[in-house]
């Protein structure tokens, strides 16, 4: 069992979430700029997180079904961020409030281990996106993401994931026909 799933059982186990709550398609969890250290356990939907850059969007994340999600920089740090949080359909979440998580980390040392390792995990994952999108072609980035993420595909809008891959959403769909 992976320890993000460790940590939420013991969450679920324990009933630490604060709320649940339905976002409509389109509607926003984060704003741009806003202080965000909630984080949210998608139960049904997706969302996407994104940046304004030169009145572009450049998407960095996508959660759907059973991810956990958080404007991560805001979370740790108690201050505003950059990251919008979108739903992208219809979607339910779990909240947990950035105290009870504290509270969670600090009288558990098991699971803030656990935590630390889904850190690293995610700091790894971003360094091979980093590398991705330096160094690859448009197509090795569709194959690799198709590997590691093939569920992506069933949940995420082809616009968004040609976005998130760096590529006009032309590109993406001529490489799945392929």
């Amino acid at each position: 069992m992976d320890s993000n799933q460790n940590i939420l059982e013991y969450i679920d186990s324990q009933n630490l979430w604060s709320e649940t709550k339905v976002y409509k398609r389109n509607e926003f969890i984060k704003t741009k700029g806003s202080i965000d250290t909630n984080s949210y356990f998608i139960v049904e939907g997706s969302v996407r997180i994104f940046i304004h850059h030169e009145e572009e969007e450049k998407i960095i994340r996508f959660g759907y079904k059973n991810s956990l999600v958080a404007a991560l920089d805001s979370f740790l740090t108690n201050e505003p961020s950059p990251f919008i949080i979108q739903a992208i359909k219809k979607t339910t979440v779990k909240v947990l409030k950035k105290k009870t998580f504290d509270k969670l980390m600090n009288t558990i040392p098991e699971m803030r281990n656990e935590w630390h390792r889904r850190l690293e995990e995610l700091a790894l994952q971003q360094t091979e996106r980093e590398i991705d999108i330096l160094t690859n072609s448009p197509r090795e980035r569709y194959l690799r993401v198709l590997k590691r993420s093939p569920q992506l595909f069933q949940e995420i809008p082809n616009k968004y994931i040609a976005s998130y891959l760096r590529m006009s959403p032309e590109t993406l769909s001529r490489m799945k026909k392929s």
